[in-house]
């Protein structure tokens, strides 16, 4: 949103677009049905309830990588939010890293937000890496709807990661009351680069406010995004809020945990081939795909493989990370529930680009866009 005077309705209008505008999937929690879904969203208005929010985004994540889109990685929460929600099968995003975020914070084309590539400066407004002072953010334009703004995660809309550097950019000057997470867009899951407790850099073993048997950054982002939800509902109870969750799963580097690389043990053995075959046939089975979809031709013959064992271990290690993110969407569900909240909240669940293709991977076809 371009930065002007707004109004009441400015912030609704603003609001409504900008949820339709970043709906990749739509899990409306507590409808059976989109009928079922607007009735209740019209008593809430009528009565003046206003819903809070959740917003939940997916890093590097293919579109069919999570089960109820046909993938065979283990996600049951989000499969049980999508039963009762909203599934889309159509939808554009700026297919990188920043660009999107850009977008989704602002609800402008991301050249609008200054944001047009990623974290250089190129010399041109559209390409700064850098959100610039014309937009405003989803959480400045909520604060002036009396939301509480949240944050846990990924935030790379500025190249100011610097603990002593600029600092007009990260969350908290851009809206957000709390924020735990990495300003920069990458790095280890066990030792994250720029992880920040609102406006100070920590690491994970001198952190006081977060000290787990066993760090892993996806476990803390979810159990940050649980604990902001229920100080919330502690302190601040008479007002909504607006919680946006980016993990950084599936990105790389691939880094899981052992007990849920466990689980996929042998799932991916017979090859890439085999199982894009399997999948295809689930998501047509599944609506997703039309019943005459044909598949496009492999990077390369799985037989033609040099070191089957090491892919089928990255395969094995990507589904594990989007496991223990379902694992902590679910948590978040569930603290939503114990807080009387879960049928008052919108949550969005949604990916920033599609599958990493950095490099276009170790494909030898030079025909793959």
């Amino acid at each position: 949103m371009l930065r002007n005077k707004a109004t009441h309705t400015d912030v609704l209008i603003f609001l409504g677009r900008l949820l339709l505008a970043i709906a990749a999937l739509v899990f409306a929690a507590g409808a059976a049905s989109l009928s079922t879904a607007a009735e209740k969203a019209a008593a809430d208005v009528s009565q003046n309830r206003v819903p809070n929010i959740v917003v939940i985004l997916a890093d590097d994540m293919g579109f069919s990588d999570i089960g109820c889109y046909g993938g065979e990685a283990r996600t049951p929460n989000l499969d049980q939010l999508a039963e009762h929600g909203v599934r889309f099968t159509q939808f554009y995003n700026t297919a990188r890293c920043c660009p999107t975020r850009a977008c989704l914070m602002t609800g402008l084309y991301p050249h609008q937000a200054g944001v047009g590539w990623m974290m250089t400066d190129r010399g041109h407004d559209g390409y700064r890496g850098d959100l610039n002072d014309r937009c405003a953010t989803i959480a400045e334009v909520l604060q002036g709807a009396k939301y509480r703004c949240y944050m846990a995660g990924k935030w790379h809309v500025t190249p100011h990661v610097a603990p002593d550097g600029p600092k007009y950019n990260w969350p908290l000057q851009r809206g957000f009351d709390r924020f735990y997470g990495t300003i920069h867009g990458a790095g280890s899951f066990y030792d994250p680069n720029s992880l920040t407790r609102d406006n100070t850099q920590i690491s994970p073993y001198n952190d006081p406010g977060y000290q787990p048997e066993k760090y892993y950054y996806t476990h803390a982002i979810s159990d940050h995004a649980v604990r902001f939800i229920h100080e919330h509902h502690e302190q601040h109870a008479d007002a909504p809020f607006f919680m946006y969750v980016a993990y950084t799963a599936a990105h790389w580097p691939m880094h899981a945990l052992d007990e849920d690389v466990a689980k996929y043990k042998g799932r991916f053995d017979a090859g890439y081939e085999t199982l894009r075959q399997e999948r295809v046939a689930r998501m047509k089975e599944l609506g997703l795909l039309p019943d005459d979809a044909e598949l496009s031709a492999p990077p390369r013959p799985w037989s033609d493989v040099a070191h089957r064992p090491w892919e089928i271990r990255c395969m094995e290690v990507y589904a594990a990370m989007i496991d223990a993110m379902d694992q902590g969407i679910g948590k978040i569900v569930a603290q939503l529930q114990r807080d009387g909240q879960l049928d008052n909240t919108l949550i969005f669940f949604l990916q920033d680009n599609g599958g990493c293709a950095e490099g276009l991977g170790r494909t030898p076809r030079g025909d793959l866009q």
